[in-house]
């Protein structure tokens, strides 16, 4: 029998320790060390196989090492190549989280199918589903292909001498979570059989060149389940996000080798599976309020892509001795606190016992500040109950002083507003950026100018009216 050895892994981390601690002595988390097996081979039995070295054991200058050019297998989906960094690597894993039901398993049949219709091998190995649920999944997708082979194990030898065996163009495993290691005690999912499993999928597909998928499953917080050195070990981390209750479904690159890792796809889940949406500003517009106040559009980068979001807010002011509540769904709530004491500060808006609630439509989280200045004015039209005119795009991060900041890469967010057919667009002053047929450019240095350029007729407050004239003169 092969000997193993305990230790502790911290779920943050991957950090190691010799013994237990109520403290992780790398990231000093708390609770977070737990029990797994190391296991060392016995007489009889072989070490896995280790990653080929391209270079040897011995050290060579960078620039006489070969380039390892391989082609990448583009899929039918451009969304799906566009997270990928262009299309699968061969010899890549890539790790697929997501919450139950959002459409993982959907997402990889998709592909699978897009593999074998280009004459390719797949091999399917499912350890949650039966055979027959997965032909349902399939056939409800498209036509059954021959080129997709199924294997329901969760054998962690047996699923790995299958693709070995067949030498497909594309192996999943769905999910990691289920695959267990017979020389390994610990249930399937724990510590110790999740980051094995990892790492033996790792070496495999890097000795034979064939991508592997895994499907991961992902705690309450919304992070994958298991070691946080699960993610350290694939190559390519994808999340997969969307209310189960909406349509869209966005895919998210947390982590890419072969790529950028800020790149999304945009998928809608419709009757007969997922469908890409190559143009997703004008998916997120579709459903926009029309003239009603709270409500702004903002341009957000999303890797390389310029997005058109909507935003909305409500403002309701309450009597009540309560602490007064702020929620948001889809950004940073901190940022909320900022902007709301810069346009009580700045702007002279009473926001001290008012509910706010911030809502990102869509699904989207923006997390750039470019989105500031579009939620300020959100959050001011409220206050006066009146709405931002028709075809006003926003654009600019707001300081601490009300000053409003330049962004990045302002040409390509002017041009998107100007192709879905924005007529007026409000952008940091000094900006060095075209002006798109058809859209009117106005340039803002504070939050009282673009207040002012906003609203023709701003009402009259104190203090906030004498800055609004003064910048504006």
């Amino acid at each position: 029998m092969p000997k193993s050895t305990v230790t502790f892994m911290c779920s943050e981390c991957g950090g190691e320790s010799l013994r237990w601690a109520g403290q992780c002595p790398h990231c000093q988390a708390w609770n977070t060390l737990q029990e797994f097996q190391v296991r060392k081979a016995g007489p009889g039995r072989k070490q896995a196989p280790a990653a080929p070295q391209s270079t040897g054991s011995r050290a060579v200058p960078l620039s006489d090492v070969e380039s390892e050019a391989a082609p990448r297998r583009a899929l039918a989906w451009g969304e799906l190549n566009r997270v990928l960094g262009g299309g699968v690597v061969p010899g890549s894993v890539v790790l697929v989280g997501g919450e139950p039901g959002v459409g993982k398993s959907t997402l990889l049949m998709h592909a699978a199918q897009q593999v074998a219709a280009n004459g390719g091998r797949v091999l399917y190995a499912s350890g949650e589903e039966s055979p027959q649920q997965v032909r349902m999944r399939a056939a409800r997708l498209g036509p059954l292909s021959s080129g997709i082979l199924l294997l329901a194990e969760t054998d962690l030898d047996t699923i790995c001498e299958a693709i070995r065996a067949e030498a497909p163009q594309l192996a999943i495993v769905d999910s990691i979570q289920t695959v267990t290691d017979a020389g390994f005690e610990g249930g399937a999912g724990s510590v110790t059989q999740v980051r094995e499993s990892a790492a033996r999928f790792m070496r495999l597909a890097k000795e034979i060149g064939v991508p592997i998928f895994l499907v991961g499953h992902v705690t309450k917080e919304g992070a994958i389940a298991g070691p946080r050195v699960l993610e350290h070990i694939v190559d390519t981390v994808l999340y997969l996000e969307g209310d189960r209750r909406q349509e869209l479904r966005i895919l998210r690159a947390m982590k890419n080798r072969f790529g950028s890792a800020e790149e999304i796809g945009v998928f809608a889940m419709g009757e007969a599976g997922l469908e890409e949406v190559p143009d997703p500003s004008a998916a997120l517009l579709g459903n926009a309020a029309v003239a009603a106040a709270g409500t702004a559009v903002v341009v957000v980068l999303e890797g390389t892509r310029p997005l058109l979001i909507e935003l909305q807010s409500l403002v309701n002011t309450t009597d009540n001795n309560y602490p007064p509540r702020r929620i948001v769904s889809g950004m940073d709530i901190n940022r909320l606190h900022m902007i709301v004491a810069v346009l009580e500060k700045r702007a002279s808006t009473k926001l001290e016992k008012s509910d706010i609630f911030v809502n990102v439509a869509g699904g989207i989280r923006i997390t750039e500040p470019a989105a500031d200045l579009g939620l300020a004015l959100s959050i001011y039209s409220n206050t006066r109950d009146r709405p931002l005119p028709d075809g006003l795009v926003v654009i600019g991060e707001l300081g601490l002083a009300g000053e409003v900041r330049r962004v990045g890469q302002l040409d390509r967010r002017l041009q998107e507003a100007a192709r879905h057919g924005l007529t007026r667009a409000l952008i940091p002053a000094g900006a060095k950026a075209g002006r798109p047929a058809g859209l009117e450019v106005v340039e803002v240095r504070s939050l009282a100018e673009a207040i002012s350029a906003a609203f023709s007729s701003p009402m009259r407050s104190g203090a906030f009216i004498r800055e609004a004239e003064a910048s504006v003169t």
